[in-house]
């Protein structure tokens, strides 16, 4: 599937969450709604109390993440930072509230539902240092250089086109700046029919790099001071369930995944 047809996908199918969330459902991960939160391992139980109690319920029903990174990224009073595949606005939100008035947000996503559902949760919440941009992460809409930290929740992975994200995350970062990112990544082989799979590459897993490949992707650009850190690791159980919601073979699938993908925060800085 090409990198565009690929991008549509996306759009789409992160356009419908969106509106699940807005008609009172709630969706992680690209899966189907929940009732009662996220029905797989990789986007449940990621963010405490104390950082969504004064958030609306909309931002945390729409987080599609992986991981936490506004937990990690150590963010400063008065630092800008971007969050690429902003979504629901959570990350932002979350991110604006760390840097202070003194600082700046920016959330950038392709999807118009998504924006729509991240700026009615900047009203409800009242965080005023937020700004919600349209655009693409391979492609990101603000100047050389002026950018703090870049965060990202489970979506770099989702790109065809993962060198070009990480030289516009480059560009855009001031020297000396971070890169702190959750995303999903892969130990090892992974059969092709998973990688083909469309319906795996939504789920937040098809599209992962492996392991080391992302580092080298990351000094290819020019990242120095590069690490990943695991912050979960999942085995056949976990993907039984996600697998099954989408109505793959489970038992032929799930042995091939025991164990080869993982959520990692993984850390750069720009010279």
């Amino acid at each position: 599937m090409s990198q565009p047809d690929i991008r549509e996908v996306v759009k789409e199918r992160y356009g419908q969450a969106a509106l699940r969330v807005i008609k009172g459902g709630s969706t992680c991960c690209g899966a189907a709604p929940a009732v009662d939160g996220c029905p797989d391992p990789i986007s449940s139980n990621l963010y405490s109390l104390s950082q969504t109690s004064e958030l609306p319920d909309a931002a945390l029903m729409a987080s599609l993440g992986c991981g936490n990174p506004t937990a990690l990224a150590e963010l400063k009073p008065g630092e800008t930072v971007l969050d690429l595949g902003s979504g629901g606005g959570i990350d932002a939100l979350l991110s604006a509230r760390r840097v202070g008035p003194t600082g700046k947000a920016y959330g950038l996503d392709m999807t118009d539902e998504m924006l729509a559902l991240a700026r009615d949760n900047q009203r409800k919440a009242g965080v005023k240092n937020v700004e919600f941009l349209r655009g693409e992460i391979e492609n990101i809409p603000l100047p050389d250089n002026s950018v703090d930290v870049i965060i990202s929740n489970c979506v770099i992975n989702l790109s065809a086109d993962k060198d070009r994200v990480l030289k516009e995350a480059f560009r855009v970062l001031k020297r000396g700046g971070r890169f702190a990112v959750s995303d999903i990544v892969v130990r090892g082989e992974v059969p092709a029919e998973i990688r083909r799979n469309v319906e795996l590459w939504i789920g937040c897993m098809a599209g992962a790099l492996e392991e080391k490949d992302y580092l080298a992707k990351l000094a290819r650009a020019g990242f120095e001071v590069v690490t990943m850190e695991p912050t979960r690791v999942y085995y056949v159980n976990d993907a039984r369930e996600l697998l099954a919601s989408k109505g793959i073979e489970v038992d032929a699938i799930a042995p091939l995944v025991d164990g080869k993908f993982m959520s990692a925060f993984v850390r750069a800085k720009k010279p």
